[in-house]
């Protein structure tokens, strides 16, 4: 009887020896199972199976046996001359695309691969070819360029969150002028950079950036709006452009080579450093950074090829929190309020403007968390509009009321608020429409604020339309019996300067009269009469009802 001979590899065999055990009574089978990492009932399908078959039940099925999805020999055989004569000198993946366009050979990549690793052949080309590159000269003073970029690394090990450095490289002499810990890359983070930078030395003449979304704005130029169209600056693009910095945009890594290998020699000797010191958090590691950066800048920097710094001292009057900051533009509503990232800020009137009402202005975030309202250079200080009622109903059943109450303050609006309040400053909060003394202040200040818009020869107030009085009308509908507030129910009405619809009121329309002097107004309580017949007849007004309209008549 011929033997037939059973190949197990090392999983099969640990199977064989547990199905043994099994058999002699040695293991249950749920400690079978167990070993196995298997059912059961998968136990119980394997012993029904080796009693049958013996060993052999145990090894794969699909042993020896030619997979379904394999190509064939002649196929590779096509492929292997296709590479050596008509195609030959083309990568793996043209060659993939030429078979399949002109030979009728639909392969994947990796099997076109396969097959010609097989047979020796290798790509002509296996990776890109390396650009060619070469020193840039370094910049010949400190301060005209300084290179800055991110490094996202787990700098506090397992002891704390992953966090990002900021950090910034003096392109002349590679000493690091700022840098700083952030959670992540971001536009504040950058704009800190920039004013510890700018405090420390002074204004740079360029920045050598990356294209991050930060600094470029990463969204493409619409099809009609031509190349010549320049992109819209980022908020960090718009600070450099207010400071008179050059940005300067990097094509790639190797553009930038200095800071990206600075990151290196951070993330080597930084980590440690902070190993060392136990950092945990993303403060005490700026504390550690902030005693990392001299010794660095003593072991890695050069010096400049000429001396001196082209470092700019910042101008006088230049206010820089408010360059270094989140600017936006907003429409100041009817009721001076202003809308900012879910917030209603409310302006209060001054001695120049009582009012803002549809002006634009300026809301800054700045770097400390203030947000503060510019208009045209001048910094105001609003403070906390009160809820609208929609609000307090939406929020009643939740106790908000109360709270709001309670934590909604205005600022208490000075004299002269720009003599004696520092812009941006915040002042002393009280309730505003609970304080007696603050709302008479406030009536005072919006009053002396219309006087003096009155002198200048502005208009306060609804618009005036006794000027436009129809005052032939009058003349004619009075000498006629009709009383004023017949008068006022049969005048057309008028087109305001804003270009809406306004009814005279009755006082317009006498005071219209008055002025132009051509009928005298009546004596007070005089009715007006009219004669027939050398007899006084007392003409009374009557109210009659038509539809849903009362009509006043003269009897």
């Amino acid at each position: 009887m011929k033997k037939e001979t059973v190949l197990l590899n090392a999983k099969e065999q640990q199977r064989l020896m547990v199905l043994n055990q099994v058999l002699g009574g040695e293991l249950t089978g749920e400690e079978a199972a167990a070993l196995m990492s298997v059912s059961v009932r998968q136990v119980r399908r394997l012993m029904a199976a080796y009693r049958k078959e013996g060993a052999a039940a145990l090894a794969h099925g699909n042993r020896g046996r030619r997979p379904a999805h394999a190509l064939a020999a002649p196929v590779k055989a096509r492929v292997v001359e296709a590479a050596q004569t008509t195609y030959g000198g083309c990568n793996y993946a043209h060659l993939r695309d030429l078979l399949a366009e002109r030979e009728g050979l639909a392969l994947s990549r990796s099997s076109v691969w396969r097959v010609l690793s097989a047979a020796g052949l290798k790509s002509p080309r296996r990776r890109r070819q390396p650009q060619h590159r070469c020193r840039r000269q370094r910049m010949p003073q400190e301060g005209v360029l300084v290179q800055m970029d991110g490094s996202r690394h787990a700098w506090l090990g397992d002891r704390g969150p992953v966090l990002t450095l900021l950090l910034a490289i003096d392109d002349a002499t590679g000493v690091p002028p700022y840098a700083l810990f952030r959670e992540q890359e971001d536009t504040e983070g950058y704009l800190l950079l920039l004013k510890g930078i700018i405090e420390r030395h002074g204004i740079p003449l360029g920045v050598y950036t990356d294209r991050h979304a930060v600094f470029r704005q990463t969204r493409p130029l619409s099809a009609q709006a031509g190349t010549d169209q320049e992109r819209e600056p980022t908020q960090f693009g718009r600070a450099l452009r207010e400071l008179g910095v050059t940005p300067v945009f990097a094509h790639s890594p190797e553009a930038k080579g200095r800071i990206e290998r600075a990151n290196g020699t951070f993330q080597d000797r930084l980590v440690a450093e902070l190993r060392l010191a136990g950092a945990s958090t993303m403060e005490e590691a700026n504390l550690v950074l902030e005693e990392f950066l001299p010794r660095f800048s003593a072991r890695f920097g050069v010096p400049a090829a000429q001396p001196g710094s082209a470092y700019r001292p910042v101008k006088e009057g230049l206010d820089l929190d408010g360059v270094l900051c989140i600017k936006e533009l907003r429409r100041v509503a009817k009721d001076n309020t202003v809308q900012y990232r879910g917030q209603t800020l409310q302006l209060f009137p001054c001695m120049d403007r009582p009012s803002y009402a549809r002006a634009r202005v300026e809301v800054q975030e700045r770097l400390d968390g203030r947000v503060v309202v510019s208009y045209r250079g001048r910094v105001l200080t609003p403070g906390e509009a009160p809820p609208l009622a929609a609000a307090l109903r939406r929020h009643a059943d939740a106790g908000w009321v109360e709270s709001f109450e309670a934590e909604t303050t205005a600022p208490v609006p000075d004299e002269s608020p720009g003599d004696s309040a520092t812009p941006g400053e915040p002042q002393p909060r009280v309730i505003w429409y609970e304080d007696s003394a603050l709302l008479k202040r406030h009536r005072a200040l919006v009053k002396a604020g219309m006087a003096q818009a009155r002198r200048e020869g502005k208009h306060i107030g609804r618009p005036r339309v006794a000027a436009r009085v129809d005052v032939r009308f009058v003349t004619q509908r009075r000498s006629q019996g009709e009383s004023w507030r017949q008068i006022f129910l049969a005048h057309p009405p008028l087109w305001s300067a804003s270009g809406r619809p306004v009814k005279p009121s009755i006082g317009s329309i006498r005071r219209a009269v008055e002025q132009d002097g051509t009928c005298p107004p009546d004596s007070p309580g005089q009715l007006p009469t009219a004669t027939r017949d050398s007899e006084t007849i007392i003409r009374r007004p009557r109210l009659s009802h038509q539809g849903d309209r009362f009509i006043e008549t003269l009897e």
